[in-house]
């Protein structure tokens, strides 16, 4: 007996798989921009999460490629990757929080694709299964 699947909800997590890969992707090459040359990105205001550039560049690099791992997971339809996948996404969403002072528009934009992801994997994850 075969068990009828949203378009829709396929969609989504596959959206949500992606939009893991391509902003863990985009982590690591923050990552490394600021581990390379930690004079790039410029501080505005100092806030309570003040490290130095080259220790945020490890921070993001990690933590990108672990939400491409996490992508790549979600997408071959395993249960735990959806789980991995919501704990990653809010994981960057926090350490994006965390990086407003050094480029705050794009930090925002992380962090609402990462909302998205949670929403997406929470709502419709289990839909990508065959």
């Amino acid at each position: 007996m075969s068990e009828h699947r949203s378009g829709f909800a396929v969609g989504v997590t596959v959206f949500a798989a992606t939009m893991l890969m391509v902003t863990g992707a985009f982590q690591v090459m923050q990552g490394l921009v600021a581990i390379f040359d930690d004079t790039f990105y410029v501080v505005g205001q100092e806030w309570i999460f003040s490290f130095d550039v080259t220790t945020w560049g490890w921070i993001h690099t990690i933590v990108g490629v672990l939400v491409v791992f996490a992508g790549i997971f979600v997408l071959g339809g395993a249960v735990w990757a959806r789980t991995v996948g919501v704990i990653v996404a809010c994981l960057s969403a926090v350490v994006n929080f965390a990086w407003l002072p050094y480029y705050p528009v794009w930090s925002v934009v992380i962090i609402a694709i990462d909302v998205l992801v949670v929403w997406a994997l929470t709502v419709h994850g289990r839909d990508v299964l065959s």
